[in-house]
């Protein structure tokens, strides 16, 4: 549970970015076989390609990007990448760099316009999956968040909230606003896989990265003896109940610099598997 004492100290500062749209590249995915078409053939509206001008049912203007040969009967994962203070939608893409990288893993991608952080907006940006259900199909099952500095506060607020029909698979927030003191008055969530990124130079959020993967582990109930080191820069704790398995990666750098572990991110996402049944964690509007 979440409360506005919380949202007032989990605001992070600064990371402003223009609103010019810049030419996008996408890639075409390879189909797994075995993938089985859940979505009727016409079902959903939505087309293949880069779609810039999608808004929410509360007026969250957003862009959603496919791959090049997206398949509208097969359900996909979708990354929906929260934006830091001040940024654009087309801002927040330039930052991360997710969308070549995530389309050729047959991510869909979706990138929100920022919006001051309050419990209004955490409820406003957890519908936009609802959103991009209704017209493409999206894997209900596979609905993972992230973003960076405001955007890591709310990829990590939303999965605090109290389940109301939509609740992510996996998080992977950076440079979250979030210290023990401010996770020591939050109610553990359900089990869930997370991905915590901070830099190591990070002064505006000192150490905040560390702490929430300690609480994090601590939520899921992992063995402590479990650490693994995966790299010189993450760690994982492995032996977590319900594969709730939480990693920790640490760069180099300032806060406003984001961290380039787009490939482990995709990787760590990619491996979440939950059974995978089309819209069964979120349902398009009607």
């Amino acid at each position: 549970m979440i409360n506005s004492r919380f949202i007032a100290l989990a605001l992070a500062a600064g990371l402003a970015f223009g609103c010019s749209k810049e030419p996008v590249a996408i890639a075409k995915t390879t189909y797994n076989a075995a993938l089985q078409s859940s979505c009727a053939a016409a079902e959903r509206p939505g087309l293949a390609g880069i779609h810039d001008d999608e808004i929410s049912e509360n007026g969250i203007r957003f862009s959603v990007r496919t791959p090049v040969n997206y398949d509208s009967t097969i359900p996909h994962p979708l990354l929906l990448v929260y934006p830091g203070v001040g940024q654009s939608r087309f801002a927040t893409e330039r930052f991360t760099g997710f969308t070549f990288g995530a389309t050729a893993a047959g991510f869909i991608v979706a990138y929100p316009d920022h919006r001051s952080l309050s419990l209004k907006t955490l409820d406003e940006f957890a519908t936009i999956p609802v959103s991009i259900a209704a017209k493409w199909c999206i894997d209900g099952e596979r609905i993972y968040l992230t973003g960076h500095s405001d955007g890591g506060t709310a990829a990590s607020a939303i999965a605090f909230r109290e389940d109301d029909g939509f609740s992510p698979s996996a998080i992977a927030p950076s440079a979250a606003g979030l210290s023990a003191s401010h996770l020591e008055e939050i109610d553990c969530p359900a089990p869930l896989p997370v991905m915590v990124l901070h830099n190591s130079g990070d002064r505006l959020f000192p150490d905040f990265g560390a702490q929430a993967a300690s609480w994090w582990a601590a939520c899921n109930r992992c063995d402590p003896g479990s650490r693994q080191q995966l790299s010189e820069t993450c760690f994982e704790y492995a032996k977590c109940p319900q594969n709730a398995s939480v990693r920790y990666c640490e760069e180099s750098g300032g806060h406003r610099k984001w961290p380039a572990k787009n490939d482990e991110v995709l990787n760590f996402f990619s491996t979440i598997q939950k059974g995978s049944t089309a819209d069964k964690n979120v349902a398009p509007s009607t």
